[in-house]
């Protein structure tokens, strides 16, 4: 597995990443996913407060209790649970996260978060305070480094020009890739992309003609034009889950990409994908298949 350094951060992460938000809460699955990640070497693992309204972490913690130190750990603050458990609210104020970083480090069961990220941002957000509490944060060793998950370019700009952020992690495969617009503006500001969203919502594994007659629509794809786009992939490459895979990891901006996965067949599926060679001439016959949309909202 290879490496990639987040901007100019020292932080190196696996070009695979492990998106916890799809794991189970079952602490037994859970710990074998994380080791079969781990025997693969997926160093990257991804979750965030909100997830299973904290429980994700609480899972994850349990799965990294005796290998935290070979591990990258991000987690994500900004969205309050609301007194009912289900419903959350929106909360970039320097004191949810200086509270919220506390209640991340207890589930988790660590005492310091690799990466620290804003779980989205709007203009009418404090930036300054937020930034004061990443950078407090920071200074203490409670986090290593700090970014943010938008898909807002305004945000995303504003971001990165007041603070110093080393990552912008963002929706990014074959059908979306609106992010391309700004990848040139985020790496001349010295951060990496990390890409979500890899595989489409299975549009673009081994199950893509499945999904596709499930699907109404994705991003700017809508039917029948989505089928189509997942036909020609199809037939054009041999294994569309490794070229989903490379696809992303083709810019260098882009440091790892997330996958997602419940189960440890699922993980393999993406590991064994992930090493499969794809040539650049594949991937150039099938990008003349994909539209390059841009974001119509939040644009600088």
């Amino acid at each position: 597995m290879k490496t990639r350094e987040l901007g100019n951060s020292g932080l190196s992460v696996s070009e695979l990443g492990l998106g916890c938000m799809s794991l189970p809460t079952d602490r037994n699955e859970v710990d074998n996913v994380v080791a079969a990640a781990l025997d693969a070497g997926i160093t990257f693992f991804d979750t965030a407060d909100l997830y299973d309204s904290g429980a994700n972490e609480e899972v994850m913690g349990h799965a990294i209790r005796n290998r935290r130190d070979d591990i990258v750990l991000a987690t994500k603050v900004g969205n309050k649970m609301n007194p009912d458990g289900k419903t959350w609210h929106w909360d970039a104020s320097k004191e949810h996260i200086m509270e919220g970083v506390k209640a991340s480090l207890m589930r988790l069961g660590t005492d310091y978060i690799d990466l620290y990220q804003l779980h989205g941002g709007t203009m009418e957000d404090n930036i300054d305070e937020v930034i004061e509490a990443f950078e407090r944060l920071k200074d203490e060793g409670i986090i290593r480094q700090y970014g943010i998950s938008s898909i807002r370019p305004n945000v995303i700009q504003r971001f990165l020009n007041e603070s110093n952020a080393v990552s912008i992690m963002m929706q990014y495969n074959m059908l979306d890739r609106r992010p391309e617009e700004w990848f040139k503006m985020i790496a001349d500001q010295n951060a990496s992309v990390i890409a979500r969203g890899t595989l489409a919502k299975g549009l673009l594994t081994a199950e893509s003609e499945k999904r596709v007659g499930q699907t109404d629509s994705f991003v700017e794809y809508e039917q029948p034009a989505l089928s189509e786009v997942v036909h020609n992939l199809t037939e054009n490459t041999t294994n569309l889950h490794a070229a989903a895979i490379q696809f992303c990891l083709r810019n260098e901006t882009v440091a790892s990409t997330l996958v997602g996965s419940r189960t440890t067949d699922q993980l393999m599926d993406s590991i064994l994908a992930y090493e499969t060679p794809v040539s650049s001439e594949t991937l150039d016959s099938l990008i003349k298949f994909l539209d390059l949309h841009n974001y119509g909202q939040h644009r600088i």
